[in-house]
């Protein structure tokens, strides 16, 4: 899943080398987004929701191992997908492109970035927002849906990135045993910076949800 303001094409550069790893891959426009409907709004509960409906209609197609499927997603992407995860515990894997650790210090930071003063202006528009999207951004944030995913969880994260800050990628691996995290050296986008690191994406995903080989039997067995 991409991330907000792109498209599924966003996501094209993972997939020559999943392909071939073996790995069928289903790449979505978000509504609102790319050539999908619009809507009167979207939000990131609204991308979890995308999600959900591109896993229901992938695992009932042909050839899909459909207790295998891993989830990979981008900024806002990647927080549906740990928000999808933590809610329904069915897919085997989770990677997290950029993923913020709390959208209302990304609201914040936007405000502060456009000079728009918090104080009681800012207070409303967070308000308003919440209202909209009908869920407290504490509900969503991935500092708290995180911790709820069972699955492994690859964070990554550009050292460059000035749109959410690195420090929220160790903020977010400080809370599950089940993540783990990979530096690259690039910033929010990462299309680029992911290219020298297929293999630690392709090996994450194989062990994550490859079935396991099953110990050799002995004479004694």
């Amino acid at each position: 899943m991409h991330g907000w303001g792109a498209n599924a094409s966003m996501m094209g550069s993972v997939v020559p080398p999943l392909h071939a790893a073996g790995f069928a891959v289903l790449l979505l426009d978000a509504r609102c987004h790319g050539h999908s409907d619009d809507e009167t709004f979207t939000s990131m509960p609204r991308f979890a929701e995308d999600i959900a409906a591109g896993l229901a209609w992938l695992k009932h197609q042909p050839n899909i191992a459909a207790d295998r499927v891993a989830l990979l997603g981008h900024s806002v992407g990647a927080a549906a997908a740990l928000l999808h995860a933590a809610r329904h515990h069915d897919v085997g894997a989770v990677v997290s492109l950029s993923a913020f650790a709390h959208p209302a210090e990304v609201m914040r930071r936007f405000m502060a970035d456009k000079q728009i003063p918090y104080g009681l202006l800012g207070w409303y528009v967070m308000r308003h927002v919440q209202r909209v999207i009908g869920v407290t951004f504490d509900e969503i944030a991935p500092l708290g849906t995180l911790p709820a995913v069972r699955c492994p969880i690859l964070l990554v994260h550009g050292l460059r990135d000035r749109t959410v800050p690195v420090d929220d990628a160790y903020r977010l691996l400080a809370t599950s045993s089940n993540a783990r995290l990979l530096l690259v050296e690039g910033d929010h986008d990462l299309r680029e910076a992911m290219a020298p690191h297929a293999h630690a994406l392709v090996s994450f995903l194989h062990r994550a949800i490859e079935p396991a080989t099953p110990a050799p039997r002995t004479g004694a067995d």
